[in-house]
């Protein structure tokens, strides 16, 4: 692959062809928000506040810098007043569904992000799929899913796979920017626990054992 010559907010910089603007800004230290990105996992493009400005054949847009691939002499820009104004926007809207996210609001106060613009619909969840992609893309599980389209979107686990793959994993929890997934676990906990014969003795002889496999982490 040959490389590609492009400039990020007045700086140039080399990179691999194939490459991502997310990629290239940060291995010249530049920070792009995201929340929906993970290195292990391939691109989604679900939360949109990595959203840069591009000059490209004389015409510029906005794309989600997670997403769109690198080009020769591409003119990128990540912080502009545009870029600004959505990425409030944006984190307004998802903090009516998740107010009390860290994430969100360390974002929001970068942003001056009113958390109370929107109505609230505490469903906790971003959409942003961290936990569905990386059981499906790194565990290669799919113990979770997504139910329903648009705003009635929820995560969901699957019983039957759940209840022999999620007890002893929970390695996707740590991955969500909200507390969704967690408040998922609990609400499918008696449908996803295994077995009384499967569990360790600790947790199968009391309701009540504190041991990493009957707690969540």
């Amino acid at each position: 692959m040959s490389d590609i010559l492009l400039q990020i907010d007045g700086r140039e910089v080399t990179v691999r062809e194939g490459a991502t603007i997310l990629e290239a800004a940060q291995s010249m230290g530049i920070s792009i928000p995201t929340l929906c990105h993970h290195e292990k996992l391939e691109p989604y493009g679900g939360c949109r506040v990595c959203s840069v400005e591009v000059d490209s054949r004389g015409r510029t847009s906005v794309v989600a810098a997670c997403l769109h691939p690198v080009e020769q002499d591409l003119v990128v820009r990540t912080r502009t007043k545009k870029l600004e104004r959505i990425r409030k926007s944006l984190l307004e809207m998802m903090l009516a569904h998740a107010p009390d996210s860290e994430a969100l609001q360390e974002l929001a106060q970068e942003y001056g992000a009113d958390k109370a613009r929107f109505e609230k619909d505490a469903s906790f969840c971003i959409h942003c799929g961290l936990c569905v992609r990386y059981c499906a893309e790194v565990k290669k599980k799919n113990a979770l899913g997504f139910i329903d389209r648009g705003a009635r979107k929820e995560i969901c686990f699957i019983p039957e796979i759940a209840s022999r793959e999620c007890w002893d994993c929970k390695e996707c929890f740590p991955l969500c920017p909200t507390s969704a997934l967690q408040a998922a676990f609990v609400l499918s906990k008696a449908l996803i626990a295994p077995p009384e014969d499967e569990k360790p003795a600790c947790c199968a002889s009391s309701s009540s054992c504190a041991c990493s496999h009957g707690t969540l982490p």
